[in-house]
């Protein structure tokens, strides 16, 4: 079962095309067996789409992907050296 925790604020999750409440996961979460919720989980965490008995569920994270100091990661940084040209 899914506990409220698991669902973040600023996570949206649309169950056929509708939009629901932390609750409602909550109650549909009781009937799944552990590796469609392992499934649900994985998917929670990264966003996007799954289907689970048949229910379409589209999950959208809206939090930016961080570093451990809350601030945003920059990427790959090159730096040019000496045997590197503009």
């Amino acid at each position: 079962m899914i506990k409220p925790q698991a669902i973040r604020k600023g996570i949206s999750i649309t169950l056929n095309g509708k939009e629901v409440e932390k609750q409602e996961i909550i109650d549909l979460s009781k009937e799944w067996n552990s590796n469609q919720e392992l499934l649900f989980r994985k998917t929670l965490q990264q966003g996007g789409e799954v289907t689970i008995k048949g229910i379409h569920i589209k999950i959208v994270t809206k939090e930016k992907m961080v570093n451990s100091k809350g601030e945003k990661d920059p990427g790959i940084v090159t730096v040019p050296g000496v045997d590197q040209r503009f």
